[in-house]
């Protein structure tokens, strides 16, 4: 097609005053660059067709050359969601960049199909088989960011076939940006304390927890600019000289040193939050994780007082006022200094209360939010980093006091990850991110690094580290050398109480969590530490009732009494009407059977 129309000739049938011109010497390739280019970039031509025009002659490869308008428009055509990482009039070879998109795009849908295998053959943890994915991907040396799109391209894809793809894609997109965010963490904890923004970590810890949300500080502070602005607005009306309404969004900051002028913002920015837009603590659903998550605060408008005062804070500082973090038990406050130089004096500070609409309280009345008194050190002011671990404290707990779900596990293992970023010696947490992995069935190398780890800092725990040491090894081991399957026949008279067989789509009575069975005991083969941490013993049958592996939707592998175990919903054929994750589990059942303990005799299903 591409040499028929670089070989064809151009005419003109009729000429001015009706003669006829012969052009039959003029060709395509005599015709400007800019109209070829235009040609080129019509949207019926597809990469290919550049290939092969480009290949025609001397002069179409020059209009084709890789930093010409053609290969732009194609990149720019195929992969819409790169153009924000290209200034409009930075030059580019964007021919380099197709074929290197094009290549990352290749290696990353063989990776996400890879792991579907290794997952089905090998039964490993999700998170093992991640962890080497991602160590994989890095290897390519390639821009993150087009991993991150082929990702989202997999995910976007309208083809139900591909819903195994796109579950393996959604959880290395997850890893990967996970990993970014921390590496931005880290970054930011290495700034001088005065540079860092309380906003600026609290949508760090945001990104983190949500990481397939695109949460930004651009747009959780243009959502903000919008709120000062409508506090400029009530204030003009009371003042319409104050010094606040001269600063511009993203401006330079003023600090405003007139008491009166302060006390009119607060005002000002009080009747606004709390009574025009309505904003409010969460008594309700206190420990809902959503009232930790900034964006989610500016969408639902009710939080807990650390995201609370985090946000009024932010907008008192971008009206003037400097307001300090306070770290006070069981409430977060702010406090605001009467002193023009700022003082040691718990008295000379007014306490705000951003939980309770802004209310202004000396620190004698602070008392009465606990019910006890407090000492002077619970009403200093606290640096950024304080205020990020007192936030990510309170998911912590919250992913602590969950049910043992999907969600509270992943909550718990990402605020762990979280927490011992910002203080990574704290033995405590280190000890449970350590007992957690070692739970769930992954990452049992990383286990062993916290473990020394733990050692390191504190040789008094010898006695629990030594425990997940010794069986972390043979959790190792038994990867490297795996038993033979070991059969099972329910002509056994141990055996004629279990319920269920191998390849049953389950459900959890009390977490509700979703799973497939791939292999049985006829009772708790666990060792009697574990019965006792699970607390076994409270179940009504104990350890001696049968105990199931089962294969959880989070990619996790359990172990699960039966009296716990109820047969989960039916999935239809085309996993319509499904619960989350349900065509996974079916994709599963016929892989999880091999290498695994399995009923010869057909059990009752």
């Amino acid at each position: 097609m591409a040499a028929c129309v670089a070989g064809e000739r151009l005419s003109s049938p009729t000429g001015a005053g009706g003669a006829s011109r012969d052009r039959r010497g003029e060709k395509l390739t005599d015709l400007p660059t800019e109209l070829l280019e235009h040609i080129l970039c019509l949207p019926v031509l597809e990469h290919v067709d550049i290939c092969n025009v480009s290949c025609c002659c001397l002069r179409l490869r020059d209009v084709c050359h890789g930093r010409g308008k053609v290969w732009g428009h194609q990149y720019k055509l195929r992969w819409p969601r790169l153009q924000r990482f290209y200034p409009q009039n930075e030059s580019c070879d964007w021919l380099r960049e197709y074929k290197t998109r094009h290549r990352v795009g290749v290696q990353i849908r063989r990776t996400v199909e890879s792991i579907s295998k290794r997952f089905f053959m090998e039964v490993p943890c999700i998170g093992q088989v991640l962890g080497d994915s991602f160590a994989e991907i890095e290897s390519l040396g390639m821009p993150e960011h087009f991993c991150e799109d082929e990702l989202l391209f997999i995910l976007h894809t309208d083809r139900r076939k591909s819903l195994t793809l796109k579950y393996y894609a959604k959880k290395i997109l997850y890893f990967l940006r996970q990993q970014n965010i921390l590496r931005s963490l880290k970054s930011f904890l290495e700034q001088p304390p005065e540079q860092q923004s309380a906003l600026a970590g609290a949508i760090l810890v945001d990104q983190y927890c949500n990481p397939l949300t695109e949460v930004t500080l651009d747009g959780i502070s243009a959502q903000l600019d919008d709120v000062a602005g409508m506090v400029k607005k009530t204030l003009r009306a009371k003042n319409p000289s104050h010094p606040s309404l001269r600063v511009a969004p993203g401006g330079e900051r003023l600090l405003l040193e007139d008491f009166e002028l302060q006390r009119q913002v607060f005002c000002a920015l009080n009747a606004v939050l709390y009574d025009q837009l309505q904003y409010k603590g969460d008594q309700l659903d206190y420990y809902n994780p959503l009232n930790s998550y900034i964006h989610q605060v500016l969408l639902r408008r009710k939080g807990i007082p650390i995201s609370l005062s985090v946000l009024y804070m932010t907008l008192a500082q971008r009206l003037g006022v400097k307001l300090e973090p306070v770290n006070f038990p069981s409430h977060f406050l702010l406090r605001w200094c009467q002193k023009a130089q700022g003082s040691d004096d718990i008295y000379d500070y007014v306490y705000i209360d951003a939980f309770g609409k802004g209310k202004q309280m000396t620190a004698k009345e602070c008392e009465y939010l606990i019910g006890h008194q407090a000492s002077a050190d619970y009403y200093g002011g606290i640096a950024t980093t304080e205020v990020l671990l007192r936030m990510v404290g309170n998911l912590l707990n919250i992913g602590k006091r969950g049910e043992g779900n999907e969600k509270s596990y992943q909550l718990l293992r990402d605020t762990l990850d979280l927490f011992l970023t910002i203080n990574p010696d704290n033995v405590p947490y280190l000890l449970l991110q350590a007992r957690l992995y070692f739970h769930l069935g992954i990452w049992p190398e990383k286990v062993l690094d916290i473990l020394q780890h733990i050692q390191a800092l504190d040789p008094s725990q010898h006695g629990a580290v030594g425990y997940l040491v010794q069986h972390t090894l043979e959790h190792i081991q038994h990867k490297k050398h795996p038993a033979a399957p070991e059969v099972k026949r329910r002509a056994t008279a141990d055996h004629g109480d279990v319920r269920y067989s191998v390849g049953l789509v389950m459900k959890h009575k009390r977490s509700g969590y979703n799973c497939v069975i791939y292999g049985w005991d006829p009772k708790c083969t666990m060792s009697q530490e574990w019965i006792t941490t699970m607390r076994v013993h409270q179940l009504p049958d104990g350890a001696e009732q049968p105990f199931y592996n089962v294969l959880v939707q989070d990619g996790t592998c359990r172990y699960a009494a039966q009296g716990e175990r109820e047969p989960g919903a039916p999935l239809g054929p085309s996993g319509d009407r499904a619960p989350r994750g349900g065509p996974l589990l079916l994709r599963v059942c016929p892989h999880a059977l091999r290498g695994q303990r399995r009923a010869e005799d057909a059990l009752p299903r």
